[in-house]
């Protein structure tokens, strides 16, 4: 995908980033693909993320890069009186302050939220933390996998007669800085009215919490605590992994039509007619049934040609493939979902998709204190 030259929706806007891993990384990456200019402000050993991994170039590791493009990159040891000056310096014009220090970090340097929301009374501030400032946990470090087990997440994935399983991916740290930019662009449309900034909170514990839909729900609703269901679905069937003559396929049926559709294509009419399988609530009763009888009529199936012929026809599924296969479907080409800048750095493009300012690819991840100069110069003439 080749770099847009058009402003992003956040052209003008300023984010001074402390933040350091995944969470905020992440949530001011988001910005940075829209237009932001954000200054990533590292200590001088940098961010720990740099040395995560096979090193890419030098003092870079694939992790850092994946979440650090688009941004100018400073160092400041914030321990040091002269650089926590040069800190507030660079906040002087900044419109946000994205930071995922433990709570009472900053304050113990005397760059607490109460100081910096008098000193810069416009000044958006972001804090994402493990559990926030408040509760008996309040100022603990949390570490995505961490909270994923003690959320409840683990719980309900994996087998069903296995163990508590980590998700693959830190979903928590991500969802995370989702919602840190959500908080922030919120925080920005205030702003207009009042012409005021305020403190954001963003939590990892509470942001699991926000994702154990419909788990959560269900034991609200019910007073039954969730189990592991593999890949199928607590709540909809058939919703769940299947084999097929050359590979695996997911089949996520979501009402009846797409269930009626699917058995007419497998050439099992009676399926549904069977009274077992008259609905979903029905289906849900009878899932071992309706597994074994779907199961015989997949088999006919060739996995890829399933799927492109099914997904057509109106019922959702996919062909289950690793990271390689996924990357290389026309559909990334085709949505552009792969981006390039210069001759060694690419990456999955930003989901955001804007009609007329859409995301920019404009610069590589800095390398440590790249721009210090750059960034920092007018402030110590």
């Amino acid at each position: 995908m080749h770099v847009h030259a058009l402003p992003g929706s956040l052209t003008g806007l300023k984010v001074v980033d402390l933040s350091k891993v995944l969470g905020g990384p992440y949530c001011t990456q988001i910005l940075a693909d829209h237009g932001a200019d954000v200054i990533k402000v590292e200590p001088p050993n940098g961010d720990e993320t740099r040395g995560w991994g096979a090193p890419v170039r030098e003092r870079a590791s694939a992790y850092f890069l994946g979440v650090n493009r688009n941004k100018r990159g400073a160092t400041l040891n914030l321990g040091d009186a002269a650089d926590r000056q040069r800190l507030l310096a660079l906040l002087e014009d900044a419109d946000v302050l994205v930071e995922n220090y433990k709570p009472g970090t900053l304050e113990r340097w005397g760059l607490g939220r109460q100081v910096l929301s008098e000193r810069f009374p416009a000044l958006i501030h972001c804090r994402i933390s493990g559990f926030g400032d408040e509760g008996p946990y309040a100022g603990m470090p949390g570490y995505d996998a961490a909270i994923q087990a003690m959320s409840g997440l683990m719980s309900v994935n994996g087998e069903q007669d296995g163990d508590p399983l980590r998700v693959g991916v830190p979903i928590v740290d991500m969802v995370t800085g989702m919602n840190a930019a959500l908080g922030i662009l919120m925080a920005l449309h205030e702003r207009k009215l009042s012409g005021k900034g305020q403190f954001i909170e963003a939590a990892l514990f509470d942001c699991a919490l926000s994702i154990l839909h419909p788990h959560s729900a269900n034991y609200l609703y019910a007073g039954q605590a969730p189990r592991r269901s593999g890949n199928a679905h607590p709540n909809i069937t058939p919703y769940d992994k299947f084999a097929t003559s050359t590979g695996e396929v997911f089949l996520a049926v979501g009402n009846d039509a797409q269930f009626a559709t699917l058995c007419r294509y497998l050439e099992l009419p009676g399926l549904i007619e069977d009274p077992r399988f008259s609905s979903n609530q029905l289906r849900n009763r009878h899932r071992q049934a309706l597994r074994e009888a779907l199961a015989e009529g997949l088999q006919r199936h060739a996995a890829e040609e399933l799927c492109e012929r099914l997904i057509r026809a109106g019922v959702p599924c996919g062909p289950v493939l690793d990271v390689p296969q996924a990357l290389a479907l026309p559909q990334v080409a085709a949505r552009g979902m792969l981006v390039s800048i210069g001759d060694d750095y690419r990456g999955i493009a930003s989901p955001i998709r804007l009609s007329r300012t859409p995301a920019s690819y404009r610069a590589q991840p800095p390398g440590l204190g790249e721009h210090s100069q750059e960034v920092l110069r007018r402030r110590d003439d």
